[in-house]
């Protein structure tokens, strides 16, 4: 067991546009990120307590209470307004008030506290130019402070990675995450050969990634309905 909660947990996930003011075309890129929340409350509906919905211009949130796709969540999110960036704030814990499942406002808690905690920590890190700021952060409540460092620390090494990808290496890890059904059928997709889909995962730490992904899932996997 990697949590431990004496309260039932929830996962409040809080997205925040970065440098929102300075978008050319921020109407367009709202559309953007209503049209991909609408695809992620139907695709994860099973999951979702209540649906994601812009908050305000630059800010969005949803609230689930199983952890089984977050991360898959925030990353369509990402691949849907990319080259527009987001960071993310995951709180896990307890919400102590009526939860309206058709949009995630009202509702409050530990669980929102906590995401709202994790998106300041990262606009201080990026005021203070860190090199190794990441753009998603998790925050727990309860006694979990030895799994949100170990969390945290794999999430920034990823943002390392990523921060590292070429236009046509992003191109590719990308289709290779979504689909996962193997690089004969990128290549087909992408209009190129196999040799180049090979050559970009492994240039990008597409293997390393993917693994990290898959590690920092199993363990938010903990937090599911029989939970709740």
């Amino acid at each position: 067991m990697f949590f431990f909660f004496l309260n039932n947990p929830y996962i409040a996930i809080i997205g925040d546009i970065k440098k929102s003011r300075e978008l050319k075309d921020r109407d367009n890129v709202q559309e953007q990120l209503k049209e991909i929340l609408n695809i992620i409350n139907e695709r994860y509906q099973s999951d979702i307590s209540a649906k994601f919905l812009i908050t305000l211009g630059d800010e969005f949130q949803g609230l689930l209470h199983t952890g089984h796709h977050v991360i898959e969540i925030i990353e369509e999110i990402q691949r849907a307004i990319y080259p527009v960036k987001v960071r993310f704030g995951i709180g896990v814990g307890e919400i102590v008030t009526n939860i309206n499942p058709d949009m995630a406002l009202g509702a409050d808690g530990p669980g929102y506290y906590k995401a709202r905690q994790a998106i300041d920590f990262l606009k201080q890190n990026e005021q203070k130019r860190k090199s190794y700021a990441s753009d998603i952060r998790i925050e727990a409540d309860g006694e979990n402070d030895t799994t949100i460092i170990l969390l945290n620390t794999v999430l920034s090494l990823l943002s390392v990675i990523k921060d590292n990808w070429s236009d046509r290496q992003r191109e590719i890890i990308w289709d290779a995450l979504k689909h996962q059904d193997g690089q004969k059928k990128s290549a087909d997709r992408l209009h190129v050969a196999q040799s180049s889909i090979q050559r970009g995962l492994i240039k990008g730490n597409y293997y390393a990634y993917k693994e990290a992904v898959d590690t920092v899932n199993h363990i938010l996997a903990e937090i599911g309905e029989e939970n709740v």
